[in-house]
C-alpha cells in the first residue's frame, strides 16, 4: 500500500486526536500507543513526524508480540545455547539481577518477557514499569504500572512501587534518571529485578546507567551500580541474525575502580 502525503498527514492526525495531543510545525511528533484489541493485546506503539523536522510526513507503527516467545523458543531458533538458557532460568531462581543491554530494534523487550514467563509459577509480587505496555507476566500477583507523560515519570512509579511490597521490580525501558531510584531499590531488599538498555556491549551497558544516572546526580555511585547489577545480557542482530552474544557476572569493582566484569564461558556455539 502505498500513501500519499497528505494521506499520512491525516493519519497522524488522527492518532494525535485519539490521544488529545496538539500535532503542528510547532509541535511536529506524536508518540502513541494505538487501542488494545478484543484479546486484551496491548495496542501498536506509534510514532508520527511532520515538517520542519521531517521533508514530509512519516510515521511508523510498531506491532506488540502476539505470544511470548520463551527460553525454549530462542533454543530452538538457536539465538542462544542451553547453557545459556540453564544460566538463565538459574538466574531468575536465585533473583539476581538481571540488565539486558542491545540495539534499537535487537529484541530485548521480547528477551525481558522470556524471562517473565520463568516467574509464571513462583509466588511472588512483581510490578512491571513502562512507558507503553510491552511486558507480558503470567505471574499471579502481577502489577503492571505505566507513566503519564507531565503527570507520572518512571522514577515517579520506582518510588511509589517500594510501598506496594514488590518481591520483584522489572523496568521495560531504563533511559533516564530513574535508573538510580531503580538500583537502590534493587539494592535494598528488592532482588530479582529486570530492566532494559540501549548499549553496544555488556560493559558499556554499566556505562549508559552511568550516563544516566548523572542526569539525577553529580557524583555517579559506581559501588552501587557494581553492587546492584549481578549479570549483562548481551544481544544484537535482527531477525534470523539475532543471538545471544554474552551473559557476564559483575563481580564488583577492580582495583582501578572500574567495573569487575566477567563473560561466562557459554557461548552460544559450544551448544549449537
Amino acid at each position: 500500500v502505498r500513501l500519499g502525503e497528505a494521506e499520512v498527514e491525516r493519519i497522524i492526525r488522527l492518532v494525535a486526536s485519539h490521544v488529545r495531543v496538539e500535532v503542528h510545525s510547532g509541535s511536529p511528533v506524536v508518540s502513541a500507543e494505538l487501542p488494545p484489541r478484543d484479546d486484551g493485546i496491548a495496542g501498536e506503539r506509534f510514532e508520527g513526524i511532520l515538517p520542519p523536522v521531517a521533508a514530509a510526513p512519516c510515521f511508523t507503527i510498531r506491532k506488540p508480540a502476539a505470544r511470548v516467545y520463551t527460553l525454549d523458543d530462542y533454543l530452538n531458533d538457536r539465538i542462544l545455547s542451553s547453557l545459556q538458557a540453564e544460566a538463565l532460568r538459574k538466574a531468575v531462581n536465585e533473583r539476581r539481577n538481571l540488565l539486558i543491554a542491545g540495539g534499537t530494534s535487537s529484541g530485548k523487550t521480547t528477551l525481558a518477557n522470556a524471562l517473565l514467563a520463568e516467574m509464571a509459577g513462583l509466588d511472588e509480587r512483581v510490578i512491571l514499569l513502562e512507558d507503553t505496555r510491552e511486558l507480558q507476566c503470567a505471574a499471579p500477583d502481577c502489577v503492571a504500572l505505566r507513566t503519564k507523560p507531565g503527570v507520572v515519570t518512571l522514577a515517579d512509579l520506582v518510588r511509589s512501587t517500594l510501598r506496594f511490597r514488590p518481591d520483584r521490580i522489572i523496568v521495560g525501558e531504563v533511559r533516564g534518571p530513574e535508573a538510580l531510584d531503580m538500583l537502590k531499590a534493587w539494592n535494598t531488599g528488592h532482588p530479582g529485578g529486570i530492566a532494559t538498555v540501549h548499549a553496544n556491549s555488556g560493559r558499556a551497558a554499566l556505562y549508559r546507567l552511568e550516563q544516566l544516572i548523572q542526569e539525577a546526580v553529580v557524583t555517579v555511585p559506581r559501588r552501587l551500580i557494581a553492587e546492584a547489577i549481578d549479570m549483562i545480557v548481551f544481544i544484537q542482530g535482527r531477525g534470523v541474525s539475532r543471538r545471544i552474544e554474552t551473559i557476564s557476572e559483575v563481580t564488583g569493582l577492580d582495583r582501578d575502580g572500574d567495573y569487575a566484569v566477567r563473560d561466562l564461558a557459554i557461548h552460544r556455539l559450544q551448544a549449537l
